[in-house]
């Protein structure tokens, strides 16, 4: 059988006919869909950015959406595990701290509505619109069994204002004004025979929004005293605080840093956390004010909890106190805050 040669010019029209139903005819349609199935034509046209961080053979199979494809995988990187609650052979307890995961959905809504793309997302990853989800700890500091706490978990940029109050009201103004003009709360433990006496006070105290607590009723040294009599100095304050000022207690801070283990086990067995400090200003001994910044500054960190007293050295070394804790990138408040673990987000940190 002769084979049928075509001459150039008629093989040349043939090769344009065909490539002109392939872009523009009836073949149009399949030769897109077959370069949309390998992926490969698709992000070559668009520049999918730019080269960089192509979704995965995987993500292209399934044919996702390149912004929640590249959030995705952004989303794994931000992400950070809680840490459990723990007793630590120095500190003792030390309360866990929530992680965070990205909210992938969330952020996609709001990522898309205000014009990302997988792209600007990809040269600008910090400014996208982040949701973030916290993680709670596995271990919860209600889990361990009674311990006292000196301090938070160290991974929470927070610092805790603690003054005990069993006597003088002359500096408390001025401890307030303070606290009012650096916009800080701070955790009163009110002595009971003192608060008995003092009742607007503390109620001025609760009106500006600070924390107030259990500071026993008249200020004994509990490892001196007998159950029953521990028992009685906690409950009393306690009660008087429910019935003066209408506060659920929580914490429990005993009278000159005194305690042992029938204490932390009683303040337990009535809901009340008990706390001690990390630092301690001793402002009773009335130190110079600049000594005590200075002491404050070297020493703060993540999780610190401060002891003060209204006395003429904290009135005047507050507001250094506050800054110098400011300066190292830490959120001063109140011990609950502290305590909690619940993560502090940018706007605490001024961010």
């Amino acid at each position: 059988m002769s084979k049928t040669r075509w001459p150039p010019a008629v093989m040349l029209a043939l090769l344009v006919l065909l490539l002109g139903a392939g872009r523009y005819g009836p073949l149009h349609a399949y030769v897109e869909s077959a370069k949309s199935a390998s992926g490969e034509a698709t992000y070559a046209e668009t520049g999918f950015l730019g080269g960089k961080d192509r979704p995965t053979a995987e993500e292209q199979s399934y044919g996702e959406e390149p912004l929640m494809a590249w959030l995705k995988k952004e989303a794994q990187k931000r992400e950070i595990p809680a840490k459990d609650a723990m007793v630590d052979r120095v500190w003792k307890a030390i309360p866990g701290y929530n992680g965070r995961s990205v909210d992938v959905e969330a952020t996609y809504a709001k990522a898309k509505a205000a014009g990302w793309t997988a792209e600007s997302a990809a040269g600008a990853a910090d400014k996208v619109p982040w949701v973030y989800k916290e993680i709670a700890p596995k271990v919860s500091l209600r889990d361990l069994p009674p311990s006292p706490v000196y301090r938070g978990n160290p991974a929470k940029p927070a610092v805790g204002l603690m003054i005990n109050v069993a006597w003088g009201n002359e500096y408390l103004a001025s401890i307030l004004k303070t606290l009012d003009d650096e916009h800080v709360k701070a955790t009163f433990f009110l002595d009971g025979s003192w608060l008995s006496k003092n009742k607007e006070a503390a109620e001025e105290i609760i009106r500006r929004g600070h924390e107030v607590s259990n500071h026993a009723y008249t200020h004994k040294n509990m490892s001196t005293i007998t159950d029953a009599k521990q028992l009685e100095e906690i409950a009393k304050t306690q009660l008087l605080l429910k019935k003066s000022l209408n506060v659920d207690n929580r914490l429990f801070a005993p009278p000159s840093g005194d305690f042992d283990a029938r204490t932390v086990r009683i303040a337990a067995g009535l809901g009340l956390t008990t706390v001690l400090w990390t630092l301690d200003t001793v402002d009773w001994k009335r130190p110079p004010a600049a000594g005590v910044i200075a002491k404050i500054g070297a020493g703060v960190g993540p999780g610190t909890l401060i002891l003060m007293h209204p006395t003429s050295t904290t009135e005047q070394a507050l507001k250094g106190i506050i800054r110098q804790t400011r300066s190292k990138g830490l959120v001063p408040g109140t011990v609950s805050e502290v305590l909690s673990e619940r993560r502090l987000d940018a706007s605490a940190l001024g961010n």
